[in-house]
């Protein structure tokens, strides 16, 4: 082999390093891309006064005080259950002392296993992004697999995704199978749907039935001393409707109010099961031994599967817990159950189930007679003011998931209201707190006694717990890739418990049990065809929505003429105007509203976007100069606290006109700035240096804002079926016309408003 040319050898050697070089820097590149999380929802993340639901950047002052208020919030349905648990399982006599062991060692386990081990050490970590509830759950799944009825996987969805890089494994490897299968199914994302619209009617029967059950139970206490069962419910009528009229003040204050209340109630529970545990019978403790449980349904068959429907009464609210997440935390919730609400529970119980092996002629009013003499009168009137809070559960955890709901498509447009400046998710809604308050009203009248409602009751509380256990599980496989043993071991243990107790609930369908599953069909079908047509009305603006290309030859245009001014344009898809032509028009990035941000009104928002939008300039301009920084590094458009829509900023001669491209109503928001073109005003250079383009945006401030959304009517295609018609044109049309508007959601001045009409044919 020949020698080779030193001069050669050098330039070889100099090229290797220079292609290594540049392999290396493309790596770099790539991996930054792979690592690349968009900057807008790390900003969202970043809003001041606003404590984050991850548990390692909130303090623990922080967390101990959302404990707190979270016994006053989550745990009041839960914390009086024992006002009708064992009156509910005996609904006419204890036949045998014996059965008391083993209904008591039946309600033992029942806690610990669902809401302890189940709830607390498990679901609440299946949360998304901190938020709890059915859909919740639905919302994790649809992001980790295309699942979802939307078409919301298009390029611009994915360009706001976050990548991550996971190390090859057999655990992957299955998790990946069961997803490509969810994906190739066309029935897996149906039935998905199906069984979170299921769980999420359930929890709002749920919150209709808890109020009505809880206060009824309570209030009997005085029918020793009242006339009639009427004056009982009129009583509880009166309390409901102050219960509810509070709920405007939100969960913040609402907790820090009902918290004091609720843990005097745990310690007048708990305090009152250990005097009459040592009082009356010590030995009930035996009642930890498993094997009573199988002795009680040897002697009574059918009869002890039949009374698993007032069993299952013991951990009524637990889905509250989850459901309610979004307005605490996990580490809170975990701390204020193990810490406070499971031993007085336990104290509680096995205190009654003592003073019934003496009394068991009491089992009707187990409760009040239980409790010593001296302390009857205070803890009626804790009971009251207990069960009154244990209806706030059901009606926070309605209030989050709902709010999810509508970040999904799911259900009609209403008011969301954020009750509180440091804790996010604390939210509230109106029109379905009136609604709820209407129907708990009609069954507390329809029913008056809290055994009625108690056969309804079991039904929604075990429903909803069985649908968390099979989406928790679906996420155990393909989310946390948990060992597949662990996953049988969850799956047969809990699913076991809860389907049992669901079938022994549902045998008391007629006597009540009917309510519930009512409100659900009723529920479901609203929610079904909202979604339906929302999807329709999505997969059209995909197909219709102006493309970057279109738009770069639209600001090229030099007979396009731009009104002077802002222009806030609304669209339900992503959009992606990005630096259209840096020579004409300078967009600043996409600025989107996420579901869990206040709307604010449209003084501050138009003050936070302005603010916004000059700090970017004079970022990007440090950045163009310098050209110093990646462009994985580069600060983006600050899009805290701006919430769901698209924005256009324009400026021209104010004798010109023009028109803005327009698409639905809201939400989802881009953002830009138009540069001046002629002497008059336009000019068509570039503005040089972030002086002159923050001057060109205060001018254009200076001119006024506009906000346009779209007149939007949907119809069926003319060669629709007689029933999608019926669906889109009259059903859909009259939910629309009856809930709350976009502009109004969105706090938009009428005297800023421009309407365009559209039609959408779906």
């Amino acid at each position: 082999m020949e020698d080779q040319d030193p001069k050669d050898e050098a330039y070889t050697n100099e090229a290797m390093e220079t292609t290594k070089a540049d392999t290396l820097k493309e790596r770099k590149v790539s991996w930054a891309k792979l690592r690349r999380v968009d900057s807008l929802n790390i900003e969202a993340g970043n809003v001041s006064d606003v404590q984050s639901h991850d548990n390692s950047k909130v303090n623990w002052r922080i967390t101990l005080l959302l404990a707190y208020q979270s016994v006053g919030v989550i745990y009041g349905d839960i914390g009086t259950s024992p006002l009708y648990a064992f009156s509910s399982t005996f609904s006419n006599k204890i036949p045998n002392t014996d059965d008391i062991l083993g209904v008591l060692s039946l309600i033992i386990y029942t806690i610990i296993l669902s809401p302890m081990l189940k709830y607390v050490f498990i679901v609440l970590k299946a949360n998304d992004n901190g938020d709890g509830g059915t859909f919740a759950l639905y919302s994790l799944i649809c992001r980790y697999a295309k699942v979802s009825l939307l078409p919301n996987h298009q390029a611009e969805d994915r360009e706001l995704s976050n990548y991550r890089l996971e190390t090859p494994s057999n655990r992957l490897e299955r998790a990946t199978k069961m997803k490509v299968k969810l994906e190739n199914s066309k029935v897996a994302p149906v039935v998905l749907l199906f069984v979170t619209l299921l769980g999420t009617s359930m929890v709002i029967g749920d919150g209709i039935l808890t109020p009505a059950m809880s206060v009824l139970s309570a209030v009997g206490g005085i029918k020793e001393f009242v006339k009639s069962q009427d004056a009982i419910v009129e009583i509880s009528v009166v309390i409901l409707i102050c219960l509810f009229s509070a709920q405007r003040f939100g969960t913040d204050k609402v907790g820090y109010f009902f918290a004091p209340i609720i843990l005097i109630w745990f310690c007048f529970i708990g305090g009152t099961g250990v005097y009459n545990l040592f009082k009356h019978d010590i030995s009930i403790l035996r009642a930890f031994n498993p094997r009573y449980i199988i002795d009680y349904f040897k002697r009574n068959g059918k009869d002890a599967y039949i009374s698993l429907g007032g069993v299952v009464m013991c951990i009524t609210g637990t889905e509250a817990m989850f459901a309610d997440l979004g307005h605490f935390s996990v580490r809170a919730i975990q701390i204020s159950f193990s810490g406070v609400v499971f031993p007085s529970l336990l104290c509680a119980y096995i205190g009654q189930a003592a003073y019934l092996t003496k009394f068991p002629e009491h089992v009707a009013d187990t409760f009040y007679k239980s409790i010593p003499h001296a302390i009857y009168w205070p803890t009626f009137v804790v009971a009251v003011a207990a069960a009154i809070i244990a209806s706030q559960a059901m009606i926070s955890g309605a209030f989050a998931i709902i709010s999810q709901a509508l970040s999904l498509g799911c259900f009609p447009r209403v008011k969301v209201v954020h009750t509180s400046t440091k804790y996010e998710g604390q939210v509230y809604i109106p029109e379905l707190n009136y609604m709820i308050m209407t129907c708990s009203i009609l069954v507390t009248i329809a029913f008056q006694t809290p055994e009625q409602i108690g056969n309804a009751y079991g039904i929604a509380v075990v429903a909803v717990m069985a649908i968390t256990t099979h989406l928790t599980s679906l996420i155990m496989l393909i989310i946390w890739k948990t060992s597949v043993w662990r996953i049988i071991l969850f799956y047969t243990v809990f699913a076991t418990l809860e389907l049992t107790y669901l079938s022994s609930v549902l045998s008391k369908f007629v006597q009540g049990g009917y309510l519930p599953l009512a409100f659900s069909f009723f529920l479901m079908t609203m929610m079904g065809i909202w979604h339906y047509v929302y999807r329709g009305k999505y997969t059209f603006e995909l197909k219709n929505k102006v493309s970057n290309s279109f738009m770069k030859d639209l600001v090229k245009n030099q007979y396009i003429n731009r009104v002077p001014g802002i222009g806030l344009l609304y669209s339900e898809n992503v959009f992606s105007f990005d630096n259209l032509n840096q020579e004409t028009i300078g967009c600043s990035g996409v600025v989107r509203y996420g579901y869990k941000d206040a709307i604010q009104p449209s003084a501050e928002f138009e003050r936070q976007l302005i603010e916004n939008l000059l700090e970017f300039v004079r970022h990007e301009h440090f950045i163009l100069e310098g050209d110093t920084m990646e462009e994985t590094t580069r600060p983006q458009f600050d899009a805290a606290r701006l919430v769901h829509s698209s924005i256009l900023v324009k400026e021209g001669s104010e004798s010109e006109s023009g028109a803005s491209e327009v698409c639905s109503e809201p939400p989802s928001l881009s953002s830009g700035s138009i540069r001046p073109k002629s002497s008059n005003g336009i000019s068509n250079g570039p503005i040089q240096g972030a002086t002159e383009e923050m001057e060109f945006i205060q001018r254009a401030v200076s001119n006024g804002v506009v906000y346009l959304l779209g007149e939007t009517e949907v119809i069926a295609k003319p060669n629709s079926s007689i029933f999608k018609r019926i669906v889109v044109n009259y059903v859909y049309h009259f939910l629309r016309r009856n809930f709350r508007q976009g502009e109004k959601t969105l706090l938009i001045p009428q005297s800023k408003l421009l309407r365009v009409g559209m039609t959408y044919e779906i």
